[in-house]
């Protein structure tokens, strides 16, 4: 329904901006690959594993072959399982007791070639298993789903707690569990390997924790008949690892924007941009839902002041999204209610803003996120906020409700505060369960003025965008009040300009199955 009469020419406007804007940053991506991307590829072609020191065995490889990664890391792991005639796993552990594949000479092409369909033709197929099977689950329990989807964390540092957290939220009725990944785990270059006990405001995002609490969320969903849904981090260095991981083990979400990286973790641009892509290439195939990070501009910019540029970064995420091959039902958007709570209207402004959104994305599962910024660590009037939050959250018919908890600001959530936040966001959500229906706003209100002006400000700050160029506005500050130089920031030596005998087959399948992604 269109309640705020947003000018379609407008958006529709926005849109064509995004396209110009981004279309230099697509030709330097098509012409350049990353660590990362080598490193996913090999995941999907089946390296795994690590040496006695816990070096992952993809490392090892593109560490090895660090002087050919132009023409791509799978030509040489390929070649070794044909003169080696070991499968994947036999090769991994040779691999990481000291195997150099990069002295083996190079197969016939031909030979090569076929082998890489196999192998791609495996991986891939176990990704669309996962797929149809999360489809199928979906599918058996649609009387239980509902929207939006109530997501919590766990946050213990220790998968075996988290699973025990997890079990709980969900029998409380949470929809989407988020394992919050210890802290800094963005800036390694490297994946840890197997099941984590220790990490520090979250667990390390491993292949097996991801395996360990997919297989415990499966048991909770069968016992509720009511699918949960599994969220990761598919951010940082080595995002596209992690997508490839979480593909191949059925998670349901990732945290994957195509910025948040180079503003709040300060990751080299250039590496950020081409790892982005890739990822959300594999997290398109694998059917799972990417959550954006518009929410942190509104954590170092004013939420009022700054409202356009959330819009924009939303444009900009869409766009590239589409050029990975994601629909829009795989997209969900970031936006918060974070506006200072001692604004005169201010639930009016939130409302504004949840309503835009929601109108100018129809397909996407946004994601709303709670207020953070102006929680104070008085409990009472936490629950407040939280309450008009959820209010503005089902009004506005949002996709993934990221719940707010009344001891934010003092500790990581305990299960009882899980308990009363799911308690209350169920109450609400209830009790107004059609009102969004039954309410029309003022044409000359204080929600269609806000929004049609924040519109405008939106293209004004996009013109200036599609003028100056993303990289040179990302310098100068634009989003968040942030400034990152394009020729620094971490991982800028993962980058690799692609040469004329690049052949990356997981890649060149996926973009086919994708429609030209």
């Amino acid at each position: 329904m269109n309640k705020l009469g947003l000018p379609e020419d407008q958006i529709a406007r926005a849109r064509n901006l995004a396209v110009r804007i981004i279309k230099p940053v697509m030709d330097f991506i098509d012409g350049h690959t990353t660590v990362a991307v080598e490193r996913a590829s090999l995941r999907l072609a089946g390296a795994d594993g690590a040496d006695s020191d816990g070096v992952p065995v993809p490392n090892i490889v593109v560490d090895q072959l660090k002087d050919r990664l132009e023409g791509g890391a799978l030509r040489w792991y390929i070649n070794a399982l044909l003169r080696t005639g070991l499968t994947p796993d036999g090769l991994n552990a040779q691999i990481a007791d000291g195997l150099k594949i990069k002295d083996f000479p190079l197969s016939d092409p031909q030979a090569v070639e076929t082998k890489a369909a196999q192998i791609t033709a495996q991986y891939l197929a176990r990704i669309e298993t996962n797929r149809l099977h999360r489809e199928t689950k979906l599918e058996q329990f649609k009387d239980k789903n509902h929207s939006p989807l109530l997501y919590v964390i766990v946050a213990t540092g220790n998968i075996y707690e988290d699973i025990k957290q997890a079990r709980a939220a969900a029998e409380q009725g949470a929809d989407v569990i988020a394992v919050i990944r210890t802290t800094a785990q963005s800036l390694l270059d490297y994946v840890p390997y197997g099941a984590t006990t220790q990490g520090f405001g979250g667990t390390y995002a491993t292949q097996e924790n991801f395996r360990i609490m997919r297989v415990a969320l499966d048991e909770v969903s069968e016992a509720r008949q009511r699918y949960i849904y599994l969220t990761n981090y598919a951010s940082g260095l080595c995002m596209p690892e992690i997508a490839a991981m979480g593909a191949l083990e059925r998670l349901d979400m990732m945290l994957n924007d195509s910025m948040y990286g180079i503003l709040f973790r300060d990751i080299n641009m250039y590496r950020t941009f081409v790892d982005q892509k890739f990822s959300r290439m594999i997290n398109a195939f694998a059917g799972i839902i990417i959550n954006t990070g518009e929410d942190n501009y509104l954590t170092t910019s004013d939420a009022v002041e700054k409202a356009h540029t959330v819009l924009a970064s939303q444009f900009l995420n869409e766009r590239f999204a589409l050029e990975a091959g994601l629909s829009p039902k795989q997209m969900g958007l970031g936006h918060a209610f974070e506006m200072d709570p001692e604004i005169e209207n201010g639930f009016l402004l939130e409302l504004a803003q949840a309503q835009m959104a929601r109108e100018i994305f129809p397909q996407a599962p946004l994601k709303y996120m709670p207020p953070t910024k102006f929680m104070t660590g008085d409990i009472f009037k936490g629950i407040a906020q939280n309450t008009l939050f959820n209010f503005v959250s089902k009004f506005t018919n949002q996709g993934i409700h990221l719940l707010g908890m009344l001891t934010e600001a003092i500790h990581t959530p305990h299960m009882q505060d899980r308990a009363l936040a799911l308690d209350n966001a169920k109450y609400v959500m209830n009790n107004m369960a059609d009102l969004g229906d039954e309410i029309i706003f003022k044409p000359d209100g204080v929600i269609i003025r806000r929004t049609h002006h924040v519109l405008s400000e939106t293209l004004d700050f996009m013109e200036s965008i599609a003028r100056t160029g993303l990289m040179e506005c990302m310098e100068q500050g634009a989003f968040a009040d942030i400034k990152r130089p394009r020729d620094m920031g971490k991982g800028l030596d993962g980058l690799v300009k692609k040469g004329d005998d690049y052949w990356n087959p997981i890649e060149a399948e996926l973009k086919i199955r994708l429609g030209g992604a």
